[in-house]
């Protein structure tokens, strides 16, 4: 199973990683020079829930981003309390 989300597909993406030395010009000096570049993923916020889906309640890999959307539902893990008919 791939790192990434199962609702919208999000997965990590790829950028660089600088590295600097020198002073910056508005410390006074002559400015930063760029002295080495590498690969880095910038990987997604992932957790690990039960969510409802259908009828069902199923694990699933999730961001951040669509739980606080509301892009999924949590099943409820308590019924509330409820009196019987019966016995009033």
């Amino acid at each position: 199973m791939s790192y990434k989300c199962d609702i919208c597909e999000k997965r990590a993406g790829q950028g660089n990683t600088y590295t600097y030395r020198g002073k910056a010009k508005y410390l006074g000096g002559i400015g930063r020079k760029v002295t080495g570049k590498s690969k880095r993923l910038h990987s997604p916020n992932l957790q690990t829930l039960q969510c409802q889906v259908g009828g069902s309640v199923q694990r699933l890999t999730v961001c951040v981003q669509c739980i606080r959307s509301g892009k999924i539902q949590r099943p409820v893990k308590k019924r509330p309390f409820q009196i019987q008919a019966g016995m009033v």
